[in-house]
């Protein structure tokens, strides 16, 4: 890829973009769990096998964690972004165990300029990830806020967003 970042005219609606592969690491699931979200599924081995989890399980949150790792290491830091109005949709379908291997995909589903903001664009995607057994472990859909390569003639292209 060139040093030009990518702006809001290179996410057309269907480009997908790779995302891991990304081992889960029992150490990691612990760590996040302790600061975190410190529930014994997430924090202890036998905890988690006595739970309906089946083993050591990351944190809802830790999995939602890896996919933004996984989303800024595919795209996000390679693009002119300025930020994510929220998350529309956030499922964790199954879960992450200790040893589990994530991958998975984002997908622009739709890209459309913002009126009041003009130079920026909202960039809707729809993220998801698997195990390494091809099951899908979370589905997660979210707008990005992207700066256009052209902004329109008289756009006021300052860094500060309102109030």
């Amino acid at each position: 890829m060139s040093a030009e970042k990518l702006s809001f005219e290179d996410f057309e609606p269907g480009r997908r973009f790779a995302l891991g592969p990304k081992p889960v690491l029992a150490e990691e699931i612990i760590e996040f769990a302790q600061e975190f979200d410190p529930q014994p599924m997430h924090l202890d081995e036998s905890a988690g096998r006595a739970s309906i989890l089946g083993g050591l399980a990351a944190s809802g949150w830790h999995t939602s964690a890896m996919l933004m790792r996984m989303m800024a290491d595919s795209y996000i830091v390679s693009a002119l972004c300025e930020g994510a109005p929220g998350i529309d949709l956030m499922e964790w379908r199954k879960p992450v165990l200790a040893g589990d291997t994530l991958q998975g995909h984002s997908t622009v589903l739709e890209a459309r300029q913002m009126r009041s903001r003009p130079g920026m664009g909202i960039v809707k995607f729809r993220h998801a990830l698997e195990n390494q057994r091809g099951e899908v472990v979370c589905l997660s859909e979210n707008s990005v806020m992207i700066r256009m390569r052209l902004p329109p003639e008289g756009a006021n292209m300052s860094s500060e967003l309102p109030a």
